[in-house]
């Protein structure tokens, strides 16, 4: 789980973290838990069978998860995730099976999760705003991202990087002098 205040590069850090996994060549698959309502959370998530619900596809839809199959998943802002979204996801984590709303079939999947999270996910544990037993499962490995104000030294390399970057892409002959700095 990588946790820090929004802009801190979570996103950034799950890319690296697949990027240099031995998944790297199969989907990393995206979702922002806040991002999406409630009700149809569940269904990008897991997906759903013919005639699951009003208005449902023919066809059905794979879900998110299953799409991430063999690759990784991240779940950003999974704070915002629904105590009934929780407990569907803690059993496809502890099943490594998802069932599609609607169905019947569990599929076996094999996908490696990467939750992010803006707020204290402890602090809401105790508050009985989170499922402790999905904390305790997505919870592994903690990294908490300092924020850049947290991290002074940090700034000039960044600054050299993009500065690098746009010259290059831009074709410009830019610089900073050292009072920028």
């Amino acid at each position: 789980i990588l946790t820090g205040a929004s802009g801190v590069g979570k996103e950034v850090l799950a890319n690296f973290i697949h990027n240099q996994s031995d998944r790297k060549e199969q989907a990393f698959i995206k979702i922002n838990c806040g991002a999406i309502p409630e009700s149809l959370l569940e269904t990008e998530l897991f997906g759903y069978e013919n005639g699951a619900f009003t208005n449902a596809r023919k066809e059905g839809k794979v879900g998110l998860i299953e799409l991430a199959n063999k690759g990784t998943l991240l779940l950003d802002e999974i704070s915002e995730m629904s105590m009934p979204v929780q407990v569907s996801l803690l059993r496809v984590l502890q099943e490594k099976k998802v069932r599609r709303v609607g169905g019947t079939k569990s599929i076996p999947i094999d996908v490696r999760i990467i939750a992010a999270s803006n707020k204290d996910l402890h602090k809401m544990v105790k508050q009985g705003q989170f499922r402790e037993d999905l904390f305790y499962r997505i919870a592994v490995i903690e990294i908490a991202i300092p924020s850049l104000k947290d991290r002074k030294k940090d700034i000039r390399p960044l600054i050299d990087h993009y500065l690098t970057y746009y010259c290059k892409r831009f074709r410009l002959d830019k610089q900073l002098t050292e009072e920028c700095y």
